[in-house]
């Protein structure tokens, strides 16, 4: 088998068997990590594996075709992340990556009737699974841990104290929020700072839940909720925020999002775009994650953001890159889900929650092993809209500092 002999050289932590088809063990590796064994019981799979890895590999795991012998799943995708440059350096590979990159601009051409079509895909799946796994507040973005030791709920707290510290909030502001997915962020800041927030979502099922879950705290009057386009936003805003949405945009609209963001935020205004990025240069999104999970989706390299925002006039006023954050964040989900996964089942089937599983996983190892982050980027028309230097965010007395500022005193 051409597979093993291609892998070997690129694993240089942990032992992987290949068991194939016929029975036959193939062993690579130095060990000294992980110790995996997995069972490719299609004899066509390794060729694919060789073609398309990614999408092999997962569609091979949600089928049964791949199964985990010795080790677990998450185990196996830290191994499978060190092989993907191997597999990637291969000149077919290279040929295809080529002749795909053409094609890049229409994976993420996401016009707003296309957007909301994505955004239906994978956040209008049942209320009931995402509260399997996510904190009570829903959070389903990365969490913030200054220590490492912070409990879920303790780190989804902390990171929408951290956002809102970044926003220098004051009572009575005018809050816009991009992508407010369950309302949880919204309603935070409508409690702790006593500001008025608009959020825009494209689910019909988040904005059901975030729209009762406003009534039921009695602040409906402070904060509203809408289906709607960032595109077609009409208002003003002393203060903007997205989180966890931009990912969705797609590099050709990135010019425009700004130019919205610039046109939408006051002249003294302050906003905070928090999306996953990555390390490397421009690429595309692996092509089992665009078919299985988030179609349209894109994780952009800052050349690009950065590229997009000089554009559109605003003033870049402090850039934050999260690094471990969110494998640690996944890391909660998959355990959580984990423990769940009997509901999930009866939710969908096996195969869905084989789908979940590995999305999860392989996202971790992704932030974990790979060249994935977080990153924090605070805009504004005026560059002394902020402060000079970052000590605002743990010394000012604001509800957000103060809550920062508790955290770090208590050790989390």
């Amino acid at each position: 088998m051409l597979l093993p002999r291609i892998l070997e050289p690129a694993l240089t932590r942990g032992r992987l068997t290949l068991i194939d088809s016929r029975g036959h063990s193939h062993c690579i590796g130095p060990g000294g990590g992980p110790e995996v064994a997995i069972q490719l019981r299609d004899p066509a799979l390794p060729r694919r594996l060789l073609l398309q890895p990614e999408l092999a590999a997962g569609e091979a795991y949600m089928d049964g075709r791949l199964t985990i012998e010795q080790g677990t799943l998450r185990d196996f995708l830290a191994l499978a992340n060190q092989c993907a440059d191997a597999l990637a350096r291969l000149p077919l590979q290279r040929l295809l990556a080529t002749l795909g990159r053409p094609l890049r601009w229409l994976h993420q051409f996401n016009p707003a009737a296309r957007a909301q079509r994505n955004v239906a895909h994978h956040y209008d799946l049942s209320d009931a699974l995402y509260a399997l796994f996510l904190d009570k507040d829903w959070q389903y973005s990365c969490a913030y841990f200054p220590h490492g030791n912070e409990t879920l709920e303790q780190a989804q707290a902390l990171k929408k104290r951290h956002i809102a510290a970044k926003l220098l909030l004051q009572p009575g502001m005018r809050v816009l929020d991009i992508g407010s997915g369950w309302g949880g962020l919204a309603l935070d800041l409508a409690r702790h700072d006593n500001v008025d927030v608009t959020g825009l979502t494209l689910s019909a099922e988040q904005l059901k839940v975030a729209r009762a879950r406003s009534e039921s705290e009695g602040l409906a009057p402070q904060v509203r909720f809408a289906l709607r386009d960032y595109r077609e936003e009409p208002g003003r805003y002393d203060r903007i925020v997205s989180v966890g949405m931009f990912e969705h945009v797609g590099v050709d609209h990135y010019r425009n999002f700004f130019r919205a963001l610039s046109r939408m935020l006051a002249p003294d205004g302050v906003a905070l775009v928090h999306a996953i990025g990555r390390a490397d240069p421009p690429g595309d999104t692996n092509a089992w994650t665009r078919k299985y999970i988030f179609p349209g989706g894109y994780c952009p390299a800052l050349s690009e953001v950065l590229a997009a925002v000089e554009h559109s006039g605003l003033w870049v006023t402090d850039v934050e890159i999260l690094r471990l954050h969110y494998a640690e964040t996944l890391r909660h989900w998959f355990e959580r889900f984990q423990a769940q996964r009997e509901r999930a089942k009866a939710l969908y089937d096996e195969r869905f929650c084989r789908m979940w599983e590995f999305y999860l996983a392989g996202a971790e190892m992704g932030f974990r092993h790979g060249r994935l982050m977080v990153f924090q980027l605070q805009l504004a028309h005026r560059p002394d809209a902020v402060p000079l230097t970052r000590d605002y965010l743990y010394q000012k007395p604001s509800p957000a500092a103060m809550d920062l500022r508790s955290s770090y005193a208590q050790g989390g």
